[in-house]
C-alpha cells in the first residue's frame, strides 16, 4: 500500500533553456529526461571554436560557396515549450524522456476534433465549436477536466493525460502563467458555452461565491478557524504532518471471499455485523478492531416470491441499516430513469430472523412514484432501535419516509399482492430543474443533495422545501455526497475529481454557523479540490471515474474525522483530512485556481474496487490512528488497519 511511485513530480532542469549553451545541454539532460528520439552524440560550442581556429591558423583555401542561412533562435518561437512523455509507470524505471526538443503550443477552436480547420475565438458564434489544446505534432486535445491538467508553478510546467501522460515546459514564468489563465479561459467557456468575462461568471456562481470565481482572492481564514487547536499550534504555524504520513501505512488482516455471487455493495455496521450484498443475497460478517470477517447467516433472495425481475438489474444495490442494525432496507436502484419491471421498489430484511419481513411501495396522494435513493434521517441514527423513518431522494423529490402508518402502527406486508405503502411525512416535490442525484445526513439531520449540474445544496431538518445555502457547480456532475457529523464540511465526489466545502460562516450576531441553519453571504471561502496525479489518472484507466467519496465514521459529538477515501478503478484512494485543510499545506504553494491536493495514498487491488469505507471509530486501536479500512471487490472484501508506526 502506497502513493505514487511515478517520480512524476521530479523536476525539469532550467539549463534546458539556455541560449547561450544550447548545445551542451542537451547532452546534460538528466537521465530521467532522456531524449526519446535525437541519439546523435552532441559536440559542444567550446570544441567548435578551438578546431575553426587551428584551422583558421592553416591558411587553407576553400572554394567559395554559399552561407549557410543564420539558424532562427529557438527563443523566437511563438509559445515555445519543450514537450515530454512519461515512461515506466509506476515502477522503479519510470521517467521522462523528451518527445520535443522545442515546439509550440496554441488554443484553437474546432467543430469537431479531427477536423483540419481551425477558428479563431470570435469567428463562430456563441455555443458553437469547443476549446483545443494543441502542441507539438502529437497533441490535439479537448480542453476538459479529463485532461488532469496538474499545475507546477515553481517548475513552470503542466502535465496531463492524453493517451498518455505528458509534460509542458516552459521557458520563462510569465508564459507559464499565461497558459494557465487561457486554459482556465477555455475551460470555462467549454463547460458553461460563456466567454469567461466577470459578468458571465457572476451569472454562473452567484455574486456572493467571489472565491469559485477568483479563488486568489477568496478568504480561507474559515478553514484555519474551523478546528483551531486541533491541527493548528498556539503560535499560529501549521502543523508538519510528514513525519506522520510517513509512519502510517495501510497493514491487510483479513480476506474474505464472496458468498453465492458478486458483491454489489457495502453496508458497515458501528456494532457487531457488517453485510455484503450480492448477487443473489446477504452475507453477515462479524466487526473486529482489524477489519471484518467470519461468515454468519447468509439470506438468499426468492426472486419468485419477491417479485424481483431476475439478473443484476434486479439486485438490490442500496442497503440501509436501521432499527439497531437490527433491520435493513433494500433498493434497487432506477434503470434508464424507470423503475425495473415489477420491481417492488423497497425490501424490508429482519436480520435477527434472516426473513424479507415487507415489501414497500413509495406511494404519494394515491399514486405510485419512484425514489432514486434513500439514506438515514441522521448520521448514526440506524443506531436507534425505534427508528421508523428514513429519507428518499429522486430527480426533483426530496422527502421522509414513515414505516409507520398515520396512527402511529407498524405496518407489515399481508400478502405479496397486496403491499404496504410508506407514508410521505414530510418533504417537496420540486417543479422541475434540480436534477438530484445523491444525498447525506450530518449528525442533527441536516442534509446534504448533490445534482447533475454540479450544485450541492444544504437543507436544514426542519425545512426540505427550500435550500439554506446552494453552492454552485464547476461543471462535473455530483454522483455522491458526503458531510461530517458536526457539518461543517461537505464533500462531493465527481467523475474526476473531489469536492470539500467548508460550511461554516460568521452572522451578522458574530456567531458561527453552517451553512445548513441559514444564509452564508459573500464571504464563502473557495473550495478544494482532490485529484490524482496524471500518472496515477491514466494508470487507474480512461474508463475508471471517481466514485462513492466518503469521510471516515463517526457518530459522536466532539469527534472529528480524519480521513476521506474514494474509488477509482482498482484503486482505493486515502487523503489525510487535517492535511487537506491545512493552507501552508506544500501541495497548494505556487498554484493558481482552485487549491488542489495531490498528497494520498494508494490502495491496489486486482480487481475493479465497489465500494471502500472506514469502519466506525469504536473499532480504531489505541495505538493506531484509524480505524479499519475495508475495501469490497466483486469476488472479495479486505480489511487493511493502519499502523502508527509502533506495531
Amino acid at each position: 500500500m502506497g502513493g505514487s511511485q511515478s517520480r512524476e513530480g521530479l523536476e525539469l532542469s532550467d539549463s534546458e533553456y539556455s541560449d547561450d549553451d544550447r548545445e551542451d545541454q542537451e547532452e546534460q539532460d538528466s537521465e530521467d529526461y532522456a531524449d526519446a528520439e535525437d541519439r546523435t552524440p552532441k559536440v559542444s560550442s567550446k570544441t567548435l571554436d578551438e578546431v575553426e581556429s587551428r584551422l583558421q591558423a592553416l591558411k587553407l583555401k576553400y572554394p567559395k560557396s554559399a552561407s549557410p542561412p543564420p539558424r532562427k533562435p529557438n527563443s523566437d518561437l511563438r509559445n515555445a515549450v519543450k514537450l515530454y512523455l512519461h515512461i515506466g509507470g509506476n515502477t522503479p524505471k519510470a521517467k521522462w524522456v523528451v518527445s520535443e526538443k522545442l515546439c509550440s503550443y496554441k488554443f484553437v477552436k474546432k467543430l469537431k476534433i479531427d477536423d483540419e480547420d481551425d477558428y479563431d475565438a470570435d469567428e463562430l458564434g456563441r455555443g458553437e465549436g469547443f476549446w483545443v489544446l494543441k502542441a507539438g505534432r502529437k497533441i490535439k486535445v479537448r480542453v476538459s477536466t479529463e485532461l488532469q491538467m496538474k499545475f507546477f508553478g515553481d517548475q513552470r510546467r503542466v502535465d496531463f493525460v492524453d493517451g498518455g501522460v505528458w509534460a509542458l515546459k516552459f521557458l520563462a514564468d510569465d508564459e507559464y502563467r499565461s497558459f494557465v489563465t487561457k486554459f482556465q479561459e477555455c475551460l470555462f467557456e467549454n463547460v458553461y458555452g460563456l466567454k469567461p468575462t466577470d459578468e458571465n461568471k457572476v451569472k454562473i456562481y452567484g455574486k456572493d461565491f467571489i472565491g469559485w470565481m477568483k479563488p486568489d482572492e477568496s478568504d480561507d481564514s474559515m478553514w484555519e478557524d474551523a478546528d483551531a487547536g486541533v491541527w493548528k499550534n498556539p503560535d499560529k504555524r501549521p502543523v508538519d504532518f510528514s513525519s506522520e504520513r510517513e509512519n502510517q501505512d495501510l497493514l491487510e488482516e483479513f480476506e474474505e471471499a464472496a458468498t453465492g455471487g458478486g458483491i454489489q455493495s457495502l453496508a458497515l455496521g458501528a456494532l457487531d455485523n457488517s453485510f455484503l450484498v450480492s448477487d443473489s443475497g446477504v452475507q453477515v460478517v462479524k466487526n473486529f478492531s482489524h477489519g471484518i470477517h467470519g461468515k454468519g447467516v447468509y439470506v438468499k433472495f426468492d426472486d419468485s416470491k419477491l417479485g424481483w425481475s431476475g439478473g443484476n438489474s434486479g439486485t438490490p444495490k442500496k442497503a440501509l441499516l436501521m432499527r439497531g442494525e437490527t433491520n435493513m432496507m433494500l433498493m434497487s436502484p432506477l434503470k434508464d430513469g424507470k423503475s425495473h419491471t415489477n420491481s417492488p421498489g423497497l425490501l424490508q430484511l429482519d436480520i435477527e430472523t434472516g426473513k424479507i419481513v415487507t415489501n414497500w411501495k413509495f406511494e404519494k396522494d394515491g399514486a405510485d412514484i419512484s425514489m432514486k435513493d434513500i439514506t438515514s434521517d441522521a448520521k448514526g441514527s440506524q443506531l436507534d432501535p425505534s427508528e421508523s423513518t428514513f429519507l428518499g431522494l429522486d430527480d426533483n423529490r426530496l422527502c421522509q419516509w414513515d414505516m409507520r402508518d398515520r396512527k402511529g402502527i407498524v405496518q407489515k406486508m399481508a400478502d405479496s399482492s397486496s403491499s404496504p405503502v410508506l407514508n410521505w411525512t414530510q418533504g417537496h416535490q420540486f417543479s422541475r430543474g434540480t436534477n438530484f442525484q445523491c444525498f447525506a445526513t450530518a449528525g442533527d439531520g441536516s442534509i446534504v443533495v448533490g445534482s447533475l449540474d454540479g450544485k450541492i445544496r444544504l437543507y436544514s431538518r426542519t425545512s426540505m422545501r427550500q435550500a439554506k445555502t446552494a453552492f454552485p457547480g464547476l461543471g462535473s456532475p455530483i454522483t455522491s455526497v458526503d458531510v461530517t457529523y458536526d457539518g461543517k464540511w461537505v464533500l462531493g465526489t465527481t467523475d474526476t475529481y473531489l469536492i470539500l466545502i467548508c460550511t461554516l460562516f460568521t452572522d451578522k450576531d458574530g456567531r458561527t454557523k453552517t451553512g445548513f441553519s441559514g444564509r452564508m453571504g459573500n464571504k464563502i471561502p473557495a473550495p478544494r479540490l482532490l485529484k490524482l496525479t496524471p500518472v496515477d489518472a491514466h494508470l487507474a484507466g480512461a474508463n475508471n471515474k471517481f466514485h462513492a467519496g466518503h469521510f471516515s465514521w463517526v457518530t459522536e459529538s466532539g469527534k472529528q474525522e480524519k480521513h476521506l477515501v474514494a474509488t477509482v478503478g482498482k484503486f482505493s484512494v486515502i487523503w489525510n483530512f487535517q492535511q487537506v485543510k491545512n493552507s501552508a499545506h506544500h501541495c497548494y504553494q505556487n498554484q493558481q485556481g482552485l487549491k488542489s491536493c495531490y498528497c494520498y495514498k494508494i490502495v491496489l487491488k486486482d480487481e475493479s474496487i465497489i465500494e471502500s469505507r472506514f469502519m466506525h471509530d469504536k473499532y480504531a486501536l489505541d495505538n493506531s490512528p484509524e480505524a479499519p479500512l475495508v475495501v469490497a471487490t466483486p469476488m472479495k472484501v479486505t480489511s487493511f488497519s493502519m499502523s502508527s508506526g509502533k506495531r
